[in-house]
């Protein structure tokens, strides 16, 4: 048999280094498919929905660093594998999504599921390019997949399903493509102005996101030698909070209140490797610095007196030299003290609520974090799940957290799992899944049991979507039409073949929890949680304030007053610690 276009596309894939391919088969897309097969040595990780594929190559590419790939079939099947790719495209991590067309010939004429997926694709790519003869591949490809690996997004080839079976031209050879490193750092002039502003300043706070992966021992130098307390984004958690005695918590909707303060009280800002985009959290009317490799995000929170260009491990090294090292570290010592409070009364928060029923999802997040592995993947849906995530996770250096966290899309936590697992066959792997969330893309937990993919699923199960309610009320808006009528999880999944359990009182949470963990298969724990329970920010705006109580009003007035008897009994404790 000639070896066909994509027989050279899947060697060149070997050649890099990729070992699995997310997707759905289809009949434009046989050609690769069946190409695979024939190789069989690359696995093709079946899913039962398009956009797992794409979320599930976007964990693998946030947990290794390298290439993951994912492939669909025409038409619908791109479309449903969008809004997994704008998720890894906003989360900065390489993924290659290999996509059929309608037969060559057809395109252009309306032909049956025809699109034009190289438009389409094109606002969520770094590279996204259609191959219109067999002599444009494997070259096609090899670029792509260098613009995927440099420049750190997507990248979208879209193939006619009748080219992969073309024979391959005799010269096509196939090219392994992986990343190269470099040292990228500011200008000597740049990082003088930046050592000079922060010299004449006193007080100085570090704000940390996830560009600060791979450069912890540089970020601990910085702040030592600053005496500056360390605040994080919800990116930078994992790459920053840990074994780290500046941290000074999280700021943003997200964090608590010692984070916040740290911003408000410093005479300059150093950003190192963040586009935080929540600007009423930004201090103004102080000298800020702003370290990113990718120099056009510089500047678009907040005004930036330095903009330094470079990764934050390569700025660190170079701009160290030039600092000279402070002596005071009253203002370190005020925010670090602050932060240990704020840490206090949320422990305590966690633990005094550990008897309550419906169980409050403080005390499930603080008892999965200790039962979990010391090097767990945790991936958290979006919603209430990733304020208690931000709060109760604890991370190590070994842990890692994964999620929509720039995209913000719902049903991501089950499908970014099912990257990490088959990734990492041996790692234990859980998901903080909401009700609304492991419902969207309920059909993927057969994907865990047709794959074997022990992942740990834990349903957060308050019968609502807790987190849009939350925001209504801050907009003085009566809750309506948020209600989720669930059925039993854990049913499903014991009918679907994997271990369920349902949890509905506390003290019932630990050993369900701990004979989930201990399964050797796939697993899911769904926990009846309370439904009216706030996160407080640590910032709270007078319109916040009245919006709450145009929230109230209007909830007597519709009748729904019961609404706020179980609200305050939710929150009475949480208020009074707050």
């Amino acid at each position: 048999m000639a070896t066909t276009v994509a027989d050279v596309m899947v060697a060149t894939l070997k050649a890099s280094g990729v070992r699995r391919v997310y997707g759905l088969p289809g009949d434009s897309l046989n050609g690769f498919t069946d190409a695979l097969r024939r190789d069989g040595t690359i696995a093709w990780e079946h899913v039962r929905n398009e956009e797992t594929a794409a979320f599930a190559a976007a964990a693998e590419a946030a947990l290794t660093g390298e290439l993951a790939v994912c492939a669909t079939s025409c038409g619908p099947g791109g479309l449903h594998l969008i809004n997994g790719l704008f998720d890894a495209s906003r989360s900065g991590v390489p993924v290659l999504a290999i996509i059929s067309h309608i037969p060559s010939v057809e395109i252009g004429g309306e032909y049956f599921q025809e699109t034009h997926p190289q438009d389409l694709f094109r606002e969520c790519s770094v590279y996204c390019e259609m191959a219109g003869v067999p002599e444009q591949l494997p070259r096609m490809l090899e670029m792509a997949m260098r613009a995927a690996l440099q420049r750190r997004g997507v990248a979208v080839v879209v193939v006619p399903g009748d080219v992969f079976l073309c024979e391959a031209p005799r010269d096509a050879k196939p090219s392994p493509v992986r990343a190269a490193s470099a040292v990228v750092r500011p200008d000597d002039e740049s990082l003088t102005v930046a050592a000079q502003v922060l010299n004449a300043a006193n007080h100085v706070t570090i704000l940390a996101g996830a560009g600060c992966e791979g450069a912890h021992d540089q970020l601990i130098s910085l702040a030592s030698t600053l005496k500056a307390p360390v605040v994080h984004a919800f990116r930078g958690k994992e790459f920053v909070e840990y074994d780290n005695p500046y941290d000074a918590g999280m700021t943003g909707l997200l964090g608590f209140s010692s984070g916040y303060r740290a911003m408000e009280h410093c005479d300059a800002l150093v950003m190192l490797g963040t586009d935080f985009p929540y600007r009423p959290f930004l201090p103004t009317g102080i000298p800020v610095i702003q370290v990113d490799v990718r120099g056009e995000r510089i500047g678009r929170r907040v005004p930036v007196q330095v903009p330094l260009v470079g990764t934050v491990r390569d700025t660190v090294d170079s701009l160290l030299p030039m600092l000279t090292a402070k002596t005071d570290s009253s203002h370190l010592d005020r925010m670090t003290a602050h932060y240990r409070r704020a840490r206090a009364r949320l422990d305590k928060l966690a633990r005094d609520r550990r008897n309550d029923s419906p169980l409050h999802p403080q005390y499930v997040a603080a008892t999965i974090d200790r039962l979990a592995d010391r090097d767990a993947v945790f991936t958290v849906d979006v919603g209430s799940l990733v304020v208690w995530a931000a709060r109760y996770l604890r991370m190590n250096g070994t842990r890692r957290l994964i999620g929509s966290f720039n995209h913000g899309s719902m049903a991501n936590a089950l499908p970014h799992a099912i990257g990490a697992q088959a990734t990492e066959p041996g790692r234990q792997v859980i998901t903080l899944s909401g009700d609304g969330g492991i419902a969207m893309l309920l059909g993927d937990l057969i994907t865990l049991r047709q794959l074997h993919l022990p992942v740990k699923v834990v349903v957060f199960n308050n019968g609502a979507l807790s987190f849009v309610e939350l925001e209504m009320k801050a907009a003085g808006i009566v809750n309506w039409g948020t209600d989720l009528d669930n059925p039993d999880f854990a049913g499903i999944a014991q009918a679907a073949g994997l271990f369920g359990v349902r949890v509905d009182k506390a003290d019932e949470l630990e050993d369900a929890l701990k004979a989930a963990f201990a399964h050797d298969g796939p697993a899911l724990v769904d926990v009846r949680t309370a439904r009216h329970e706030l996160s407080v920010p640590p910032k709270v705006t007078y319109d916040q304030v009245k919006g709450f109580s145009l929230y109230a009003t209007r909830t007597i007035l519709s009748g729904e007053g019961s609404e706020l008897i179980e609200l305050a009994k939710t929150n009475l404790r949480e208020l009074a610690v707050e």
